[in-house]
């Protein structure tokens, strides 16, 4: 027998750890502690300038020595060392930063050398090293898991690492075994299964590895009997196709051999006794952030692989911060898969960021070609894929194409539809889906409490490539739309009635239905199928506040009619999400006004009061916002009568307050209130708020939080303007934000509270944009506009109404135009252009005569006035103050009345009468109960006080 031969190794050591330099080898109490290249370089060149100060240039030129990185990367990897040796806990400390400078070991330590016995029993020490692939120089991402895997691995003996292709296994495993190396006394073997073909030959290649020859008819008794009571470590790589061979011989050799610890790699777990498994996620990816950062993209881990790859490519620039979403979608679109990521980066040095993400939108790339040495299937995305297909069941192929319709994430009841033939034939493909996620083609998720499942965008491409080349692309697709159309269909809560309900855990499907109508209004399509589908997507896409997506697929729906299809209730439908989706989002055109009156058209002959109803709360949106405020009064109050005689109370609570709406503009402030407190009553009483997407208690509530401040209730309005500013807020609908955000803005313009008001006003803007809410952005530009204005900024402020005034006329969106009108005429007049001023406001006093929205027309006249005063016409400002005061009193608006007041108190105490202008201010201010902090009542009391 041998004798053990020893070797010299030189140590430093520091606190419990003992760090060989040599041999790459960091340990803790004898144990190794698992650390990436990256972090290990930077422990040995600070560990052996203990007490120096190592500066950052010396650190990146020792562990980068070929590349070009920032300082973020130093940090990151600074973070990990420190992580891994528990620096800055229970008083240890290792390394310290030294600001502006670099980094310096400051613990104590001692220089060693030990010996270390090298077992003899039948195969060199070399060859056993060599016997495993060298690890990464640096491996992204991995060292938790490395480290968890290590402990898994010793306590369990049986680890299986189960992942797609191309998401590290194989890397993870061989960094496991090296961690683990000397606590095996070397005797640590890896086993490249892929190698392959006859699954009978697993025993022998594992025989072959351990340097056994076999002399038996069962080489697993053999390979038992060599391994007895030794402590060794089998590292099965690739498992997956030879899965039964190599899962009977694993359960044997742990269950048999009490030292032998196996690892293995495998696209699906081997399912024998003893076995655990641990699953390999891809790579954390950053978050869609259009203005996410190079420091921020690059905290995560496929970031830092792409940068990595794409410097070794030859790509010498840093990630700027203009290109990090870029690099953060490119990721995305590969779902952090390893592979998938070194292969797109390595074209970066040739394309740059912005044209690899061009290539990979236009064509998925599975033909690009990675690192030389890499494995022959995994040396593109193609071969990776091409080995994983050859491995599955001719059902299992039918099923992965057919499920390559599906986009995004698709439930179990829709792949067994779309990809079977017969209802038993659906069981099967069941069946069939269980198995490919066994083997990692398809991955699965939980989203609101359901289990959905999706291929990788990279196993999609494959798998649509095969489909077409099967010929079932069209049939396929075709089942696809089929399947949507009935789910949406038969769905009671997407059906009930238009953004009656939350529809937020719906959106797991609509990637599918997008695709589905894309082919079935396509030339290759299915019409009839497209304009069911259509019909049925319709209010889905609605109560997604996905409005330009509906307004879109409607209007290709509704082209596609032919004379059969018109005249149906799936046209009523159509035309009823148009209309409402375009308002929204196009304006009041004469589409929407055509739209509604076909749906209106359409219900009478269907008999359809319901609907009626909802096309005629439509047709009142559309009066309203056109500035028709009569013809939108007229209709809410013909809806109140519908309501009634169809026993319908939603519509009830909807006539109610809108006909409260109609009067607040038309300048019917006590009328207002009275209607809108009824139907608030009423919905309460109902329980029922929400009427065509629209919850009708806050709508209500805006207009009363309105109401309120022009009667002078100024605290009570600004309660409940917080109030639903903080309920729409809850409610994440995009155009009831907007609405409340809107109106309370100009409730806080109105009350002087010009900070927060600018807050709400840039909070409208933004979200509108976000949703593509055109009216609503330029509402609030407008609003910008008139803060500018308040704020003495004139021409800004003016710049910023004539831009909104040209959107919203071109949108009619006319309801609101004379206050703005109004507003720039203010603005003419501080700047001294009072010709012009004078010609504004005697245009925005006749757009609010004429159409009957009065709800500012006090306001007007006052500010006709203040321009008259400056171009020294006296007598004429005088009678505009006292027609404004005659019109605010008219209408039961005290607060304009204030106003008027105010400016009156000025002119008469200009001419020397300041008695009669304290008693006619005096007069107003007394009939004020409350809001004395509001800016307004303050001027008045201190323009009280002067006048003593």
């Amino acid at each position: 027998m041998m004798e053990p031969a020893t070797e010299a190794r030189n140590a430093i050591s520091f606190g419990p750890f003992s760090l060989f330099a040599t041999e790459r080898l960091l340990e803790k109490g004898g144990e190794p502690i698992p650390l990436g290249g990256r972090a290990l370089d930077i422990l040995i060149a600070l560990a052996e300038r203990a007490g120096e100060v190592v500066t950052h240039k010396e650190l990146i030129s020792t562990v980068w020595p070929d590349v070009t990185v920032e300082g973020a990367n130093l940090r990151f990897q600074m973070a990990a060392l420190r992580k891994a040796l528990s620096d800055g806990r229970d008083g240890a400390r290792y390394i310290s930063s030294i600001a502006g400078r670099g980094y310096c070991f400051v613990a104590p330590v001692t220089r060693s050398t030990a010996a270390r016995t090298v077992p003899v029993n039948g195969i060199a020490t070399t060859e056993r090293v060599q016997k495993l692939p060298p690890r990464l120089a640096r491996m992204v991402g991995r060292d938790d898991t490395v480290r968890a895997l290590a402990d898994q691995l010793q306590m369990r003996r049986f680890v299986s690492i189960v992942g797609p292709g191309g998401v590290g296994k194989t890397t993870v495993a061989i960094s496991v075994a090296h961690a683990l190396i000397d606590g095996f006394q070397d005797a640590a073997f890896f086993i490249d299964l892929a190698a392959l073909t006859d699954a009978m030959l697993v025993p022998t290649a594992v025989a072959s590895a351990l340097g056994l020859i076999v002399q038996t008819q069962d080489p697993i008794v053999g390979l038992l009997a060599f391994i007895g009571d030794r402590k060794i470590l089998l590292v099965l790589d690739s498992c997956e196709h030879v899965i039964g061979v190599a899962a009977a011989l694993a359960e044997r050799v742990v269950s048999e051999a009490p030292q032998a610890h196996i690892l293995a790699t495998s696209r699906e777990a081997l399912r024998v006794e003893g076995e655990h498994v641990h699953l390999l996620h891809s790579l954390d990816c950053p978050p869609e952030d259009a203005g996410l950062t190079a420091i921020e993209a690059l905290r995560y881990p496929a970031a830092q692989l792409f940068m990595e790859r794409a410097a070794a490519s030859g790509y010498d620039a840093e990630l700027s911060d203009t290109d990090a979403p870029i690099a953060a979608r490119i990721c995305r679109r590969l779902d952090g898969i390893a592979l998938a990521i070194e292969l797109a980066a390595s074209r970066v040095g040739s394309l740059a960021i912005r044209g690899t993400a061009e290539l990979l939108d236009n064509r998925f790339s599975l033909l690009w070609h990675g690192r030389r040495t890499a494995l022959p299937r995994h040396e593109t995305l193609n071969a990776m894929l091409d080995w994983s297909y050859s491995l599955l069941s001719e059902r299992e192929k039918v099923v992965l194409c057919g499920l390559s319709v599906f986009v995004g994430n698709f439930t179990l009841q829709a792949a067994g539809s779309v990809a079977a033939e017969t209802e038993t034939n659906e069981a099967e493909i069941i069946d069939a889906v269980a198995s490919l996620v066994a083997k990692s083609l398809i991955s699965t998720t939980v989203i609101n409490g359901s289990a959905y499942y999706r291929l990788l965008d990279a196993t999609r491409a494959y798998a649509i490539a095969k489909l077409a080349e099967r010929g079932e692309a069209d049939r396929i697709a075709r089942r696809h739309a089929i399947y949507y159309s009935k789910f949406l269909e038969h769905d009671e809560t997407i059906q009930s009635l238009f953004g009656e309900h939350g529809l937020s855990g719906y959106a797991p499907h609509i990637g599918n239905v997008r695709a589905a109508l894309g082919w079935a209004l396509s030339e290759r399509g299915e019409p009839p199928t497209g304009i069911e589908l259509a019909t049925w997507a319709a209010p889905l896409f609605f109560g997604l506040s996905l409005f330009e997506e509906c307004r879109g697929w409607c209007e290709r729906a509704l082209a596609a009619l032919d004379d059969a299809s018109r005249g149906t209730r799936q046209e009523m439908i159509l035309q009823e999400a148009l209309a409402l989706s375009s308002m929204l989002t196009r304006g009041h055109t004469d589409q929407v006004r055509v739209a509604i009156g076909r749906g209106l058209a359409l219900a009478e002959v269907c008999q359809d009061r319901v609907r009626q109803l909802r096309l005629l709360f439509g047709l009142s949106i559309f009066f309203t916002r056109l500035g028709d405020i009569r013809s939108a009064l007229a209709v809410a109050e013909q809806g109140g009568v519908i309501a009634q005689t169809a026993k319908y109370p939603a519509g009830a609570v909807w006539a109610e307050c809108w006909v409260g709406n109609a009067r607040h503009f038309l300048g019917h402030q006590a009328a207002a209130q009275l209607h809108c407190e009824r139907g608030l009553a009423l919905a309460v009483e109902l329980g029922t708020f929400n009427f065509f997407g629209f919850d009708q208690r806050i709508r209500a509530l805006v207009v009363l939080c309105r109401i309120l401040w022009l009667r002078g209730f100024s605290d009570q309005a600004l309660r409940i303007a917080q109030k639903i500013i903080d309920e729409a807020a809850s409610r994440d609908h995009p155009v009831l934000i907007c609405t409340t955000l809107f109106y309370a803005s100009k409730l806080l313009l109105w009350t002087g509270d010009l900070l927060r008001a600018g807050d709400l006003i840039e909070q409208l803007i933004a979200y509108a944009g976000r949703y593509s809410l055109a009216p609503y952005r330029a509402l609030g530009i407008s609003l910008k506009g008139e803060l500018a204005i308040a704020r003495d900024e004139p021409e800004a402020g003016l710049d910023l109404l004539r831009s909104a005034l040209e959107t919203l006329h071109a949108q009619q969106y006319n309801l609101l135009i004379p206050g703005f009108i109004g507003a720039s005429a203010e603005g003419l007049r501080k700047t001294g252009r009072f010709e012009e001023a004078l010609f504004t406001i005697n245009r925005a006093i006749a757009r609010a005569t004429n159409s009957g929205v009065e709800l500012d027309l006090s306001e007007l006249l006052r500010i006709k006035s203040q321009i008259l005063a400056a171009r020294h016409d006296r007598e004429s400002a005088l009678n505009c103050l006292t027609e404004a005061l005659t019109v605010a009193r008219a209408q039961s608006a005290l607060a304009w009345e204030l106003r008027s007041a105010m400016a009156l108190a000025r002119l008469l105490a200009e001419d020397g009468q300041r008695e009669q202008a304290r008693d006619a201010l005096a007069l107003v201010y007394d009939s004020f109960t409350e809001g004395f902090e509001t800016a307004d009542l303050k001027l008045a009391r201190a323009l009280l006080e002067d006048l003593r």
